[in-house]
């Protein structure tokens, strides 16, 4: 779609497929773009913009800018385009695109047509460039990178002017469109703004616009060796797509006089494209997730080590590897929606997001009997041959949901842990002469203990209560514990993951300690259990169903390492709500 078409494209009336309804946020940026239409400017516009580089994945920090920009211009009639970035192809790759789109859209955000990348604008970017020559904003330096780093001063003392400063134009644009044309070496010479080297701003000391980088773009491929800085392209690339409200992170906030200063230092119509207003730029606290790291250097240094499975390892806070552990999008965005939108960094405590997939799947997650590390257990005087079907409740949150049937045999499987020979004080679970009840069937009472030579037991020998089963007539004798079981004839072997936090520290991207994040790493945010046993039904379950174990927690059938009759099982999350018991305590 041409350019003048995407900009005078109607307003849409309709937010974007796939998400509920979305209300006016309640934070300072909207509150800035009340005042904005207020007072007319942008012409009353709101057109926001994701605009990652695609240089690894996104995690969630990135979903939390994904759901503000996107719904910021939902709530306001706007538009939000999605726009990659791309000004580095030494580290750039099309798998890290197709990847970002892929999770934009699994949360639950639509760009339609508006799919843009800085490469787009490559052009139009090295056009401004000789604008500013021309203007003689812009200067070709021959300074090294060293050289520059040390003229530019420091935050108390003044940078140096470089020799090559006062070239004149015609000099300046000679040696720029030589460096596009590929007559000098990588790292020989860069295209400069010409500001202050005195200015109290480090990044407005003449900062650099063109570094001349022989590398095969994505695609581009080698039909450029000059490419432009982020600091240059991303202000001009906002202000070709006609954005109005530039929203990003804190640590851009040093940089917001340079990102106006490259849309100001030319009139609009010295610009190569049609451009109606310049956008503003306007910061938010980045998201800081305890016992993660979010830094795309150290995420790609566990997967390029192999310390993780890839960016979509469930350990990972990629939002890949939250979907590969089963997170919902509804719950990423009810994270992002509690989390708020503010103006100063802090880190949020990780027991908010556990909270928030709990929630969402308390009351659509069907219930399951698993048995985990199972102990063999034989009902010594329930019929050899007799199996019954027992009902029992799919979801007692949600009733609707219906009831389904188990069987019920001779042999059976509970918990390792359900069972203690010689168990503590308020142990409410099996012991040699005590009862339990087994979920949605009888009370069982253990009479002997089998063991093999080296001592390890190997399997319980019990009595059943014919009267009491559950929901029958005379079920109501009472007995403290319950326990969750599975037919020994009837279950399903199964491979379960159970993952934990990645990191022992809960801030392992502090520097502050002198102890490198990988030592920090928890040697058991992974423990794989391959002798499980699942009820039967969940051998009829589609790949990328989610259910709650009974007494165990939140799992997620894996969509990718399922295979015909290989259950493979990812632990989403424990029951354990530690941040609902952080709540009411205050």
């Amino acid at each position: 779609m041409a350019r003048d078409e995407v900009e005078n494209k109607k307003e849409p009336t309709e937010l974007n497929p796939g998400l509920e309804e979305i209300q006016k946020p309640v934070n300072f940026i909207q509150n800035i773009i009340d005042q904005d239409k207020l007072e007319g400017k942008h012409g009353g516009k709101v057109h926001t913009r994701f605009p990652p580089e695609p240089n690894g994945y996104l995690h969630i920090g990135h979903a939390k800018s994904i759901c503000l920009n996107f719904s910021l211009a939902a709530a306001n009639g706007g538009l939000t385009n999605l726009r990659f970035d791309d000004t580095n192809p030494s580290k750039e790759e099309v798998e890290f695109v197709d990847s970002i789109q892929e999770d934009v859209r699994w949360l639950g955000f639509d760009w339609d047509d508006r799919l843009f990348f800085a490469s787009d604008y490559f052009e139009a970017l090295y056009l401004y460039a000789e604008e500013l020559i021309k203007y003689g904003k812009a200067y070709v330096c021959d300074l090294s990178a060293q050289q520059i780093k040390d003229f530019r001063g420091t935050l108390t003392e003044p940078g140096q002017e470089s020799p090559y400063r006062e070239r004149s134009v015609e000099e300046n644009l000679d040696l720029f469109r030589r460096m596009r044309a590929g007559e000098f070496e990588d790292g020989s010479r860069v295209l400069r703004a010409k500001i202050d080297m005195a200015s109290p701003n480090l990044n407005m000391r003449d900062p650099v616009l063109y570094r001349i980088l022989r590398s095969t773009h994505h695609r581009t491929g080698d039909d450029w060796c000059i490419y432009p800085m982020y600091d240059y392209a991303h202000p001009l690339s906002d202000a070709f797509e006609n954005i109005t409200h530039s929203v990003c992170t804190l640590e851009f906030a040093d940089h917001r006089p340079l990102y106006d200063w490259c849309l100001e230092a030319l009139p609009l119509s010295a610009y190569p494209r049609k451009v109606e207003t310049r956008p503003q730029q306007i910061e938010f606290a980045r998201l800081n997730l305890g016992y993660t790291v979010m830094s795309k250097r150290k995420l790609r240094a566990l997967v390029e080590e192999k310390i993780v499975n890839g960016w979509d390892d469930p350990r990972m806070p990629t939002i890949s590897g939250l979907r590969r552990r089963g997170y919902t999008p509804e719950a990423i965005r009810d994270f992002c929606e509690r989390i708020g939108v503010a103006k100063r960094n802090s880190t949020v405590d990780y027991a908010l997001l556990e909270h928030c997939i709990r929630e969402d799947l308390n009351g659509k997650a069907a219930r399951a009997m698993v048995v985990l590390r199972p102990l063999k257990l034989v009902i010594t005087n329930y019929p050899e041959a007799r199996v019954e079907w027992l009902d029992t409740e799919n979801n007692p949150e949600n009733p609707a949901m219906g009831t389904r049937q188990i069987p019920f045999a001779r042999t059976i499987y509970i918990e390792q842990e359900d069972f203690m020979e010689d168990p503590p004080k308020k142990f409410f679970r099996l012991r040699p002469g005590g009862e339990i009840r087994l979920k949605s069937a009888y009370i069982i009472r253990c009479e002997e203990v089998i063991k093999d030579d080296a001592g390890n037991i190997i399997e319980l020998r019990c009595t059943y209560d014919p009267d009491s089963k559950s929901g029958g007539a005379t079920s109501g004798r009472k007995v403290k514990g319950t326990a969750h079981w599975v037919s020994g004839s009837h279950a399903r072997p199964a491979t379960v993951r159970l993952y934990d936090q990645m990191f022992l520290s809960e801030t392992p991207d502090s520097d502050e300690d002198d102890v490198d994040f990988r030592q920090k790493i928890n040697p058991h945010s992974l423990e794989v259990l391959t002798e499980c046993l699942v009820e039967p039904a969940l051998a009829e379950a589609q790949p990328g169903s989610r259910f709650q174990f009974l007494r165990q927690g939140y799992f997620y059938l894996d969509p990718i390492d399922t295979r015909g009759d290989e259950l493979v099982f990812n632990r989403i999350v424990s029951l354990r709500d530690s941040w609902a018991k952080i709540q009411k305590s205050k």
